[in-house]
């Protein structure tokens, strides 16, 4: 059973699809992919059974088989091989042999009939949206994800629409991000999910910033979506996410203006010489004036001043660098707003220029 394609057309769908599979496995047949071929066209699937991911790609010719290889080893073998190289892949029982120029493998195959799917449950709500809508949702959040806290539910990313706002919100108990979209949205019905982590960067991966239109289906313990010929689904983290807007401070009393590349650019040297380990940088605010102070347990100093623009009363009160920084990289507008209370108090960062975006920082302690 022969297939013929050329490197370019199997190499980009097999990237696609690799970033799922994971290096470690419980079962020998999640490290491969699933292949469904017919006359022209190969379907690729990959899953560790949390995430699965299916597309497809063109073949010159092709029998109707459905086999597994090893995903890893096919992979490296298409990079290796030279641009626009034909591949002929011909399945002989237990082995497939791959023969492209004068170059040949022979790769272990197993059942197709053993292959993992992920099976959407439940009633399902959806939406449709721009590609470059929830994209964007994605790069502006994810970053504030926890990583193996034990609160699983702060593991991921949640997914929102709710009174015709498509929502994305991300904490780790320490900062909050959170973004909104009201434009390109069709059929729009309300619904929560928790979207784990791996999906959610193996998604900021794949997306695009276009205008192509996506589906979003959910179910009760899944999600899919649907991109072209390109299939997304993930399983749900089943748990309750914190009341984001209670963290959203009030009462703010003091407003700072800054110039978003200046105050980014000045929070990286200076966090040169932070504590490493809790990386906390002393905020000096005062009229028109920042002062940027960092020191370590060496006794070395850093200092940076900035203008900025503000009237209120002398402030000084201490944050991690690195939750700022990355706030600052990806934020949009050249100018950003800091409101303000006191010492003890989180503060609320958004872009000057009315970007939908809202990031909140708690204090700490120096």
């Amino acid at each position: 059973m022969k297939i013929v394609t050329s490197r370019e057309e199997l190499l980009k769908p097999l990237t696609m699809v690799g970033g799922v599979v994971e290096k470690r496995q419980t079962l020998p047949i999640l490290a491969n992919i699933l292949i469904n071929a017919d006359q022209d066209r190969l379907k690729i699937t990959a899953t560790d059974l949390e995430v699965e991911l299916k597309t497809e790609a063109s073949v010159t010719k092709s029998e109707e088989v459905d086999f597994t290889l090893p995903a890893r080893k096919l992979i490296d073998i298409c990079r290796a091989l030279p641009d626009s190289t034909e591949i002929s892949l011909d399945i002989q029982g237990e082995k497939a042999v791959i023969i492209a120029g004068r170059s040949r493998f022979t790769l272990g195959v197993l059942p197709a009939k053993d292959y993992p799917a992920i099976e959407i449950e439940g009633a399902i709500k959806g939406i449709r949206v721009q590609e470059g809508v929830l994209k964007n949702l994605i790069d502006k959040t994810q970053f504030a994800m926890a990583q193996q806290d034990v609160r699983y539910y702060l593991n991921g990313l949640l997914l929102e629409i709710a009174d015709g706002v498509l929502r994305a919100v991300a904490t780790d108990g320490h900062r909050l991000a959170m973004s909104e979209a009201v434009e390109g949205l069709e059929g729009a019905e309300d619904f929560q999910i928790i979207i784990p982590r791996k999906a959610v960067l193996e998604l900021g991966r794949m997306l695009n910033d276009s205008d192509r239109e996506i589906a979003i289906e959910v179910g009760s313990n899944n999600v899919r979506i649907i991109m072209g010929d390109t299939i997304f689904t993930s399983k749900l983290i089943d748990g309750k996410f914190p009341d984001y807007q209670k963290v959203v401070p009030v009462g703010t009393d003091k407003q700072v203006i800054v110039d978003r590349e200046s105050m980014r650019q000045a929070l990286h040297r200076t966090s040169i010489l932070s504590n490493e380990k809790y990386r906390g940088i002393r905020f000096n605010f005062a009229k028109d004036n920042l002062e940027l102070l960092a020191h370590n347990p060496e006794q070395e100093e850093a200092k940076e001043e900035l203008e900025i623009t503000y009237d209120g009363e002398k402030l000084v009160i201490g944050f991690n660098v690195g939750y700022l920084i990355e706030v600052l990289t990806v934020i949009s507008g050249d100018n950003v707003v800091l409101e303000l209370k006191d010492e003890n108090s989180s503060c609320l960062i958004r872009s000057q220029e009315g970007d939908s975006s809202r990031y909140v920082v708690m204090p700490m302690r120096i």
